[in-house]
């Protein structure tokens, strides 16, 4: 691991259909001068998500054995030091499944000193679908903690919603 100062973290995190890998795609595409590590994590045996990732020259690393919130957190890390070692890269983006929630994700950055002087938590970016936001508040804890831990709420789908809703 040759890295020289930690590198950015941030979780990019939404409940189920907010926009999350749009936003990742859009991210990938743009021409900013920043070179993108990806850790996209799936809970089922297919990864959707990681199919829908426009492949880029950034790196992209598939976890799809569970949630980063809970079960995977040590194939999270052995998946940061794996980027780490490849290197080449200015950022890293982790995308998670729908369901999870960032706050565990987050302290696997902030408790873990193996992984502190490699990669350091920038933020937390949580994609709300404007649209169905209302409801899937009310149905799922989920979808609070996404919004209450983020350090940015990106609304998405705004163009579908009156002003009103909107409010």
């Amino acid at each position: 691991m040759t890295q020289t100062k930690p590198v950015p973290v941030s979780i990019l995190t939404g409940f189920l259909g907010a926009g999350k890998t749009t936003l990742l795609n859009y991210i990938l595409k743009q021409q900013h001068g920043y070179k993108f590590a990806v850790i996209v994590n799936e809970v089922g045996k297919i990864g959707i998500d990681g199919m829908l990732v426009e492949r880029t020259e950034d790196d992209v690393l598939e976890l799809n054995n569970g949630c980063l919130c809970c079960s995977v957190r040590k194939d999270l890390i052995q998946g940061v030091q794996k980027l780490i070692k490849r290197g080449g890269f200015d950022y890293l983006l982790i995308e998670t499944t729908g369901i999870a929630e960032p706050g565990p994700i987050a302290q696997t950055f902030l408790n873990l000193p193996q992984l502190q002087q490699f990669v350091r938590l920038d933020s937390i970016i949580t994609v709300v679908d404007a649209e169905q936001i209302a409801k899937q508040i009310k149905a799922a804890e989920t979808a609070r903690e996404q919004i209450a831990k983020a350090d940015f709420v990106l609304l998405y789908k705004v163009d579908v919603v009156d002003h009103a809703h909107l409010e």
